[in-house]
């Protein structure tokens, strides 16, 4: 039988699986962005943060799944890192939206959603992606996202349009200001995680009207702008991956009733999904 080891990767930190005689084990390292790091930086991480962890493991598969990899040239440096680490291992080297259809519909035709920093949803139809509804970013799009329903919590404390009961919880859970805010979003790096860190304001207060009405407005308009785009949402399950969807799935299981759509699963992370995938 032979061993497998899967990632996960986002920017920030990538989880790993090793399968190996019936049995998981779970690493986390740091994300691995080829936007960001050079091939040495990203080998020197595996080295020292996976490797060693692995105990002379014989790994002979790896199937792989990132953030940037809908570039092609991204794909080729993923599997050539790979392959300075684990010489003997076949590697496949693939987009987190695939990690997030195999992981929610396995080989079954679906629509495959991510909900979490960033949005993004695909037609899956059991083995690859046919169709995908663009993603234009945190800056033109993520309709749905913690980035996108974090902009709205800040637009709201900055329009001094909460009331005065939530303008005091903002400034009580966040102390801070305007200025500060500004700086973060147009001067500092990664500026949709800083906007998606808001989006937890939405999932402490939901005892309010206001927040109720962001949520399902901002996850609204990720039905509108995308799953409406597919013929096949009256066909097929929709199923989400992501920290966003699992945490506001009263607020999707409704919109799938109002649109009249069948909801399939919902995954905080894709990783048992795609451990299940591919024993």
């Amino acid at each position: 039988m032979s061993v497998k080891l899967i990632a996960d990767s986002g920017s920030t930190k990538c989880e790993w699986c090793l399968l190996a005689d019936g049995k998981k084990k779970k690493i986390i390292t740091q994300g691995i962005s080829p936007y960001f790091l050079s091939l040495d930086q990203v080998v020197a991480i595996l080295q020292k943060e996976l490797l060693v962890r692995l105990k002379n493991v014989q790994v002979d598969e790896i199937y792989y799944y990132g953030t940037g990899l809908g570039n092609p040239e991204n794909g080729k440096f993923i599997k050539k890192a790979l392959k300075k680490v684990f010489p003997t291992a076949k590697a496949e080297a693939e987009i987190d939206l695939l990690a997030a259809a195999r992981a929610v519909c396995g080989h079954d035709k679906g629509i495959a959603c991510i909900l979490g920093t960033g949005s993004n949803s695909c037609y899956y139809n059991g083995k690859k992606i046919v169709k995908n509804s663009p993603g234009l970013g945190y800056v033109l799009g993520d309709e749905g996202s913690g980035a996108y329903l974090g902009k709205k919590v800040i637009q709201h404390f900055l329009y001094n349009t909460f009331d005065e009961d939530l303008m005091l919880r903002f400034g009580k859970q966040f102390n801070t200001n305007a200025n500060e805010i500004l700086d973060h979003v147009y001067k500092q790096p990664q500026p949709n995680r800083y906007l998606a860190s808001f989006a937890i304001f939405l999932a402490e207060n939901r005892d309010h009207f206001m927040i109720e009405n962001i949520i399902e407005d901002g996850l609204n308009d990720f039905f509108f702008t995308h799953l409406n785009k597919y013929r096949e949402s009256w066909l097929y399950p929709i199923s989400f991956a992501g920290s966003v969807a699992f945490g506001f799935k009263d607020v999707i299981k409704d919109l799938c009733n109002t649109y009249e759509l069948e909801l399939g699963k919902i995954l905080k992370q894709p990783m048992d999904g795609l451990i299940s995938y591919h024993q």
